[in-house]
């Protein structure tokens, strides 16, 4: 999806931290891309949503990554500016609890 955003050219910085009290790992996914409006950002987990052309994808991507983050007891979340880029954070659980 960032490689998307970018087309033509710009960044794409992924980085791997864990939190201040080393419960969690947060993974950052972030562009310099075309960004998304605000409502765009709001249903970007939504099932078969997508900005693409038909054709080009079915809307389910992030939508299951938002499912698979979840049954791992995780977050996601997106940050976003049209026109100036956007910024993905997942946090997951080092250690699973037993459920």
């Amino acid at each position: 999806n960032a490689a998307f955003a970018i087309q033509e050219s710009g960044n794409i910085f992924i980085r791997i931290k864990q939190d201040n009290d080393k419960k969690n790992v947060i993974i950052e996914f972030e562009d310099d891309g075309s960004g998304m409006e605000e409502e765009t950002a709001k249903k970007i987990f939504d099932p078969f949503f997508t900005t693409k052309a038909p054709g080009q994808g079915t809307g389910l991507g992030m939508s299951i990554s938002y499912k698979v983050i979840q049954r791992h007891n995780g977050e996601i979340a997106v940050q976003s500016k049209k026109g100036e880029g956007t910024k993905f954070t997942i946090k997951l659980p080092i250690v699973r609890e037993n459920d």
